[in-house]
C-alpha cells in the first residue's frame, strides 16, 4: 500500500520543485543585476575629466595648470580662466566642478556644492594637495545655499528613489488589476497615479523634510513628468513581457537608473559607461533638472534636462501605442477563431439535420 504512493507523490514533488525554481529566476537575476549595477558603479569613484580651473593671467597660473595637468593625466581637464568673474559664470553654467584661485598666503577654491557634493569634494581635494604643499591653509567658497534639510545635496536622490518605487510598483498594479481594462483607460489610470506619486513625493521632500524649500511647484512638475514616464513605459511593456516586466523595471528604473543620475556620483567620477547613460537617462532629467531649479536659478541646462523627461514620456506612449494595436490583433484573432467554430459548428448541424 506504500509503494503507490511514493510513486504518485515523487512527480508532484518534482513538478512544485521545478515550478518554484522557475518563479526563483526573477528575483535571483535582480540579485545579480543589482550587484553588478551598484558596485560597478560605485565601488571605486575616481576623478574621470573633472573639469576644475585655475585662475590668472600671470605666468604661474599658467604653469600651475600645467602642472597639475601633466600629474592627472585623464582624471582632470584643467583649464584658465582670465578672472574670478568668468570663473564663477561659469560654474553657476555647471561648466566647472571647481575654481582655484593661487595666492601665497590664502588661496581659495570656488565651487558650487549644489551640483553635486561629491564632485566639489574630489576637487577640494586636488587643490588641498597644492596647497598643502605650500604649507597654507586652502579656502573653500560654495556659490550655492543648499536647503536647510538636505545640506549634502544628496536629499534630491532620495526623492527620485520615492518618485521611482512609487512608479514602477504601480506598473504591476495596473497591468494585473486593471488586465481587463482597455489601453487608453490603463493609460488615464497611469496619469493619475503619477500625478498622485509626484504630490506625495513634493509633499514630503517639501514641508516635511524641507529637502525642496523653494520652486516645490517646478520641481513637482519635474517629478510628475518623470513618474508619468516611467509607468507609460511599464504599462506598455507589461502586455509583451508579463511576468517579466518587474525585472525589467527594476533594469531600467532602478539599476540603470540610480546609478546614472548623479544623485550620489556624477559622471566625473564615474566610468565611462555609467556617466554616458547619464547624459540621457530619465533619472539624471529629474535629477540634474531639480538641481538647475534649487541651485542654479533654473538655468544650467534646465530646457535639456526637460526635454530627456519629455521624451521618456513620449517613448512611454509609443510603447503603449504599439501595445494597444498588438492587443487588438490578439482580439480580432480571437473573435476570427471564435466565429471560424461558430460557423463550423452551424454546418455540422446542418448536416445533421
Amino acid at each position: 500500500m506504500s509503494t503507490p504512493r511514493t510513486t504518485a507523490a515523487a512527480p508532484a514533488l518534482g513538478h512544485s520543485l521545478k515550478h518554484l525554481a522557475i518563479h526563483l529566476i526573477t528575483p535571483l537575476l535582480m540579485c545579480l543585476g543589482m550587484a553588478l549595477a551598484y558596485q560597478g558603479a560605485f565601488h571605486q569613484p575616481e576623478p574621470n575629466h573633472l573639469k576644475v580651473a585655475v585662475v590668472g593671467t600671470i605666468p604661474q597660473a599658467q604653469g600651475l595648470a600645467d602642472a597639475v595637468r601633466a600629474k592627472a593625466g585623464p582624471a582632470l581637464d584643467v583649464s584658465t580662466l582670465p578672472s574670478r568673474d568668468a570663473a564663477e559664470q561659469q560654474l553657476r553654467d555647471r561648466e566647472l566642478v571647481g575654481a582655484f584661485l593661487p595666492d601665497a598666503r590664502s588661496p581659495e577654491l570656488i565651487v558650487a556644492k549644489g551640483g553635486s557634493d561629491t564632485s566639489a569634494m574630489a576637487a577640494e581635494a586636488v587643490f588641498q594637495n597644492v596647497t598643502d604643499k605650500q604649507g597654507v591653509p586652502l579656502h573653500v567658497t560654495d556659490l550655492t545655499t543648499p536647503s536647510k534639510g538636505d545640506p549634502t545635496g544628496q536629499g534630491l536622490f532620495f526623492l527620485l528613489v520615492a518618485l521611482s518605487i512609487g512608479s514602477y510598483a504601480s506598473v504591476a498594479v495596473i497591468g494585473a488589476a486593471g488586465a481587463a481594462l482597455g489601453m487608453r483607460i490603463r493609460a488615464l489610470v497611469g496619469v493619475a497615479v503619477s500625478l498622485v506619486v509626484s504630490v506625495i513625493g513634493i509633499v514630503t521632500a517639501g514641508p516635511v523634510f524641507h529637502v525642496v524649500d523653494h520652486d516645490q511647484a517646478a520641481v513637482w512638475a519635474l517629478g510628475w513628468l518623470y513618474s508619468a514616464g516611467v509607468i507609460a513605459v511599464g504599462i506598455g511593456l507589461h502586455t509583451f513581457l508579463k511576468r517579466w516586466t518587474t525585472l525589467a523595471m527594476m533594469v531600467l528604473f532602478v539599476m540603470l537608473n540610480f546609478t546614472t543620475s548623479g544623485g550620489i556620483y556624477r559622471p566625473d567620477l564615474q566610468n565611462g559607461f555609467f556617466g554616458g547613460l547619464h547624459s540621457f537617462w530619465t533619472g539624471a532629467g529629474f535629477m540634474e533638472g531639480a538641481r538647475s531649479v534649487l541651485y542654479f536659478d533654473g538655468g544650467a541646462g534646465l530646457g535639456g534636462h526637460v526635454l530627456t523627461l519629455v521624451l521618456w514620456l513620449l517613448l512611454g506612449g509609443a510603447v503603449m501605442a504599439a501595445a494597444a494595436l498588438h492587443e487588438n490583433r490578439g482580439r480580432t484573432a480571437l473573435r476570427r477563431e471564435a466565429e471560424a467554430e461558430a460557423e463550423e459548428e452551424e454546418m455540422e448541424e446542418a448536416v445533421a439535420v
